[in-house]
């Protein structure tokens, strides 16, 4: 009989590398949210991804960087924790951004681990192909890795090898999660989570990472099987509500109608989605609050 194999991986790395395109294109769905802005995740999202002969549990974390207020600070300890007790690290940087500063700053962060530690050099699909080897000999000269894997999340390429690679580092365990799960996050933060991608994605510039999202309520009508969600987006500048609200209340119509598509698509219901917005000033530098809209230190 076959050995079955878990263990837990961590992806660590710089904001905007393409962490969170990797695990929704290991996990097969959108568990992650996405965007061109950097430090779009802020929490520890974790992904499951089960084969006939292994379990895999994918730690993806904020991008690493300097913390400028309360909630940054959070982002960059999350990130800090992700690095223990796991049995596999990937290191992700971007194809397209030389090695710099940030980098070595991670690296620094590595070499107090003895835990096996991959490069993962993504976005391979927007370089000339001998390009990557060049990448490979800056890294080698700063870190002893165990592994050097290019990939392109977005395109798949070598995705399905990397894959291969992780599961020999993995020791022989139990199956933690029932297969069909993908993430141990409740669907009340996922929920959260699209509504704030989309609101992030569609104000781009104007507002910037001064947004949160707040469930108040989630409710299945057993009659038609429709799902009722009501949620506040939370900003922090009176100026903001009207950038979110837009003329005529046309900028929310359209986040909540992106949202709910995905919504749907993860809850595999109709939905109905009410949002309101709400000014909360300086809601990044105020522990209670951050509290309030999930960032638990006592979590990590």
């Amino acid at each position: 009989m076959t050995q079955f194999k878990s263990g837990f991986i961590s992806i660590i790395g710089r904001p905007n590398v393409g962490k969170s395109t990797f695990l929704n294109r290991v996990i097969g769905q959108k568990i992650a949210i996405m965007s061109d802005k950097p430090q779009t995740t802020r929490n520890k999202v974790q992904g499951v991804l089960t084969q006939d002969d292994a379990q895999m549990i994918f730690i993806d974390t904020p991008g690493i960087h300097k913390p400028k207020h309360k909630l940054g600070e959070f982002m960059s300890k999350v990130s800090k924790n992700a690095l223990r007790e796991v049995d596999v690290i990937m290191f992700m940087v971007n194809a397209q951004q030389k090695l710099g500063a940030g980098d070595k700053y991670v690296i620094e962060m590595l070499k107090g681990t003895k835990t096996p530690v991959f490069l993962i050099i993504n976005k391979i699909d927007t370089i000339h192909p001998d390009e990557v080897w060049k990448i490979v000999d800056s890294y080698k000269e700063e870190y002893d890795f165990a592994e050097i894997v290019p990939i392109s999340a977005l395109q798949g390429n070598n995705v399905d090898n990397l894959l291969t690679t992780l599961k020999k580092y993995l020791p022989e365990g139990p199956q933690y999660y029932p297969a069909d799960q993908v993430t141990d996050h409740p669907e009340r933060f996922i929920i959260s989570e699209l509504i704030r991608e989309k609101a992030l994605h569609l104000t781009r510039d104007e507002v910037p990472h001064s947004i949160a999202v707040e469930i108040e309520k989630i409710r299945r009508d057993e009659e038609t099987g429709r799902v009722n969600v009501n949620a506040t987006i939370i900003i922090e500048r009176d100026s903001q509500k009207g950038i979110i609200i837009g003329k005529r209340g046309a900028m929310l119509k359209e986040i909540g109608t992106r949202a709910r598509k995905d919504i749907e698509n993860l809850l595999g219901s109709k939905v109905y989605l009410e949002l309101w917005v709400k000014v909360q000033k300086d809601w990044r530098d105020r522990a209670s609050q951050l509290r309030d809209y999930g960032y638990r230190d006592d979590e990590y």
